[in-house]
Formats: structure tokens, C-alpha cells, sequence
């Protein structure tokens, strides 16, 4: 039974996340090292919850669950769940104006475009942005997709932007693990000619901020041989996340499920993506450019890059 308290002392908020952590997320091994450690090192914790105590259950969490996250707000009065609320619905006004996330569209002198994408909002929302984007590159002698700003989003607009490089049949690209359940993901049926053609070589950004479910984006393209990396290395969070509100004052974001690539069945949790040039986030554009255009320094051997 889930506890309906005030957030208390640090012990009792670690004994309610690890109540949840038992309840949500499939049987792992790290989920449950993950409690173990986090009983071990705050169960018997009498300071008060505070900001700077959420900050450190979380990076104690990390090297079990890279995306656990919790939110602190003393003025809060929000009745901790007893059931997982799920995400709520999306705002389309907000959404639409941010053009769901596609904060950037350049046509470069020698017929390079550059798709900056920031978000990955839901689907039904953001997909006559994403299409109109990826018809503009059709024509285009080289892309560059720009996910150094996306903290990611939506499995469902994963798949569609991942139909449009990897071609208009559909193509199976992800399985996610709940508890009691198994969720495939495959990219679109897309009318023929219309998705990217292969031969059009595709860069992607990255950096420390390239988070979740755009790593999954990353991660599936690059296990197809589909894209190159250039950039920064990502966190590593490939659990899927579901808001739950721990006590009155702390909201959590806590892993439900687990997401493996179809090809390689493997993911990258805890270890990230590691860039195929890695250099600075703020080089990235220039050193993918250069790359574009046959000037790009020799790729390193990295072993498994994740």
C-alpha cells in the first residue's frame, strides 16, 4: 500500500519512492539494486525533505536509472497517488506554438538542410510540423538533424520521423517492457516516394542535453547504419517514465518500462550514445558540415558506442 502522507523525513520519501519502484517498472536486476542502495544509504534519514535532498536521492539513482528524477515544491498541496495517473493531455495551443518543437529550418549554400528539433511532442500534435520539415529536406544534398536541445518525448513521433530516413515501408523499430505487457513500435507505411531517399547521407547532433526518447531516436537510426553522430555523448535514459506524485510537496518522474532496439536488442541505459566525431556540443553544426562535405576528420574507433 502506497503511503498518503506528507513528505516527512528523507527516510520516509525513499521508503515511498521505493514502494513505487517495487510496483512500476518490470523485475530487473538494477531496479533492484537500485532500491537497495537507496534504502541502504537514506532509510534511515530523519532530516526534512528538502530540494537539495531530492537532488542527491536522484544522483544516488542514476547509475541504476539515469532518468529518475524528482520535483521539490514546499508550496504544494497535491494529495500523493495511490494509482499512476498517466501523463496528462497535452495543451495543443502551447504545442502549436512552439511549432511542436521544430525550432529551426535552414537551407545551406550547396543544398544542405539543417532540421533543428527540440522536442518530440505527441503525434497527432506534431506531425504536420514534422512532415512539412522532412518534405522540405527531400530535396536536399545532405541533412543535418539538430538534437542537441531535445530532452525528448514520444515514442509514436520517434517512429514517424524515423520512417521518414529509413524509407516508406514500414519497418519494425522498438520493443518497450512494462510490468504486464510488451509494446512494439514500427515506423509508418509511408506512400512510395515519399520518405528520404537512401542515399542521402543524414548527420546527427548530440549533447549532454540530447535526453530519453530522443536518444531513442538517435540509437535506432545509427543501429541501422542510417545516420552519423557528431557531437557530445548522451546521459543514458532508455527507461520510459511515468509522472507520480510522491507526497504532497515531491513529484517523481519513475521508470514504468524499458525500451530495447529491435535489431540489436540492446539499448542504451546508463551508458548513452557515444558520437561517431565526438567534439564539443558547440562545434557540432560546423564539424557535421565539414563532414557533409568530405572535410570531416577520420572517425574513431570507439568500440561499442552505444
Amino acid at each position: 500500500m502506497i503511503l498518503t502522507t506528507d513528505s516527512g523525513s528523507v527516510g520516509e520519501l525513499v521508503e515511498r519512492l521505493n514502494e513505487w519502484l517495487r510496483r512500476l517498472p518490470p523485475a530487473q536486476e538494477r531496479i533492484d539494486r537500485l532500491i537497495k542502495d537507496l534504502g541502504d544509504r537514506f532509510g534511515d534519514c530523519l532530516d526534512p525533505v528538502t530540494a537539495e535532498a531530492c537532488v542527491e536521492i536522484e544522483q544516488a539513482a542514476w547509475p541504476h536509472c539515469r532518468h529518475l528524477h524528482l520535483e521539490f515544491d514546499p508550496d504544494s498541496a497535491a494529495l500523493p497517488d495511490e494509482q499512476s495517473p498517466g501523463w496528462p493531455e497535452p495543451d495543443p495551443s502551447e504545442v502549436n506554438a512552439v511549432g511542436a518543437g521544430v525550432a529551426g529550418l535552414s537551407r545551406l549554400d550547396g543544398g544542405l538542410q539543417v532540421i533543428r528539433l527540440d522536442r518530440l511532442d505527441v503525434l497527432s500534435l506534431a506531425q504536420p510540423f514534422l512532415d512539412a520539415a522532412f518534405s522540405l529536406a527531400r530535396g536536399a544534398r545532405g541533412i543535418v538533424l539538430d538534437l542537441r536541445h531535445n530532452g525528448g518525448g514520444e515514442s509514436a513521433t520517434v517512429a514517424r520521423i524515423a520512417g521518414w530516413l529509413l524509407g516508406d515501408a514500414s519497418t519494425r523499430l522498438s520493443e518497450v517492457t512494462y510490468r504486464d505487457q510488451r509494446r512494439q513500435w514500427w515506423t509508418p507505411d509511408l506512400p512510395a516516394g515519399t520518405a528520404i531517399p537512401a542515399d542521402i547521407p543524414v548527420v546527427v547532433l548530440t549533447s549532454a542535453h540530447t535526453f530519453s526518447s530522443a536518444e531513442a531516436l538517435v540509437y535506432h537510426l545509427r543501429s541501422r547504419s542510417r545516420v552519423s553522430v557528431v557531437g557530445e555523448a548522451t546521459p543514458g535514459a532508455a527507461d520510459h517514465v511515468t509522472p507520480i506524485q510522491l507526497t504532497t510537496t515531491v513529484r517523481g518522474l519513475l521508470p514504468e518500462a524499458y525500451v530495447t532496439d529491435a535489431l540489436t536488442g540492446t539499448n542504451w541505459e546508463g551508458h548513452g550514445i557515444r558520437p561517431d566525431i565526438p567534439c564539443q556540443a558547440s562545434e557540432a553544426l560546423s564539424t557535421a558540415l565539414s563532414h557533409l562535405d568530405g572535410n570531416a576528420p577520420a572517425v574513431d574507433d570507439l568500440g561499442d558506442r552505444g
